[in-house]
């Protein structure tokens, strides 16, 4: 099948294709970024291609071998600069001058200074059109938690919460508070982050699988990890019986040998972390210890006290808040309305389009 379009809009048009496949593997890319990738010739679509779980090989290397037609003289679309050096695998930019591949497109420069605006200068040598910046503040948004990862010590967080139409955040008539759709979108998010981060408190109060259920993208559940001060985490909940399907590690701090030889025997990690002044849990170095196993898109699914606590330390990035259109009134506890300082302070608020039939979706950004 192909896709043609007018020139005064080929550009843009063909990197909205690219940013498309880059979003089929979000968050399950690990340290490499999720690249989408666009060939043409033309102007007609003639391949395309992302980059593969687990990262490799690179989105520009599966465009070009899925392509069943001869790439000389073609345009490549890609939403991050192709990558100029040897690591595991060789780089995309000798692949893109073997093909002839005669003009290469990129939305933004890659923050890994490996690659940073090395492509431009190796392919204009070979007489390459190289042109950058397409959709820029678009995919730069898209690539927000990646660049972090390479900027900062501490990976991308993303809150999730859910809220009766009157603030509460415990529904004490039932288990729920959004409806069924919230709950399918909140799988949709999961599986586009490596890693979710709970607390025992909650597992113990909710037995929650924290995996994506949606069918077709059941392989994307991310790796749960569980903040266990006492190794409370009960070994009938579904996390630990179901560890030997989806990885989960607990950070601990109080020792206890024979739990940790019985979580060894269920396939669970388990690391101590030290405690900070108020006697929990360091949640920096949660995080640093997060990030050094290799997660880089982290979605904390906890109660209040957790949350707030990740707030108050300046830890979150994004905020995905979930209001239902009901009221809980008197069956309604635990009213977030007080916090309302850490959701707005520095945030840009966003009313997400998206049809969750009566419920809304909230995304409060760091500035």
């Amino acid at each position: 099948m192909s896709i043609n379009q007018s020139s005064s809009t080929n550009h843009n048009f063909f990197m909205e294709l690219a940013l498309k496949q880059a979003t089929k593997n979000l968050g399950n890319t690990r340290e490499n970024p999720s690249v989408g990738c666009i060939i043409t010739k033309n102007k007609i679509v003639i391949s395309a291609g992302c980059t593969s779980l687990s990262g490799r090989p690179h989105a520009e290397y599966n465009a070009i071998k899925c392509s069943k037609i001869n790439l000389e003289n073609s345009e490549i679309y890609t939403t991050l600069e192709p990558c100029s050096h040897f690591g595991k695998t060789p780089p995309c930019t000798s692949l893109i001058l073997k093909k002839r591949i005669k003009k290469v497109f990129f939305s933004i420069k890659d923050p890994d200074l490996r690659s940073f605006n090395k492509s431009y200068s190796k392919l204009i040598k070979k007489n390459i059109i190289v042109k950058n910046g397409y959709l820029s503040k678009k995919i730069k948004n898209f690539y927000k938690s990646y660049i972090k990862y390479k900027d900062n010590k501490l990976p991308f967080v993303t809150l999730k919460l859910a809220v009766s139409k009157d603030f509460y955040t415990i529904n004490k008539k039932s288990k729920w508070i959004t409806n069924i759709f919230s709950r399918g979108r909140v799988q949709l998010m999961r599986s586009q982050h490596d890693c979710i981060i709970t607390s025992s408190k909650t597992v113990i109060k909710d037995n929650p699988l924290l995996t994506c259920r949606i069918l077709g993208l059941n392989y994307t559940s991310p790796h749960r990890v569980v903040l266990d001060t006492n190794l409370s985490i009960p070994i009938k909940s579904h996390l630990i019986k179901q560890a030997h399907k989806y990885k989960t590690i607990i950070f601990y701090n109080k020792k206890n040998l024979s739990k940790i030889n019985i979580l060894k025997k269920f396939k669970v990690k388990t690391f101590k972390v030290d405690l900070d002044s108020n006697g929990r849990l360091d949640l920096k170095k949660t995080l640093l210890l997060t990030k050094k196993l290799g997660y880089s898109r982290i979605f904390l699914e906890a109660g209040m006290n957790l949350s707030i606590s990740f707030l108050k330390n300046k830890l979150v990035d994004d905020i995905k808040l979930f209001i239902s259109k009901k009221k809980l009134n008197k069956f309604g506890s635990n009213n977030i309305k007080k916090y309302n300082n850490f959701f707005i302070k520095n945030r840009i608020a966003k009313k997400e389009k998206v049809n969750l039939f009566g419920d809304q979706l909230i995304t409060y950004s760091s500035q």
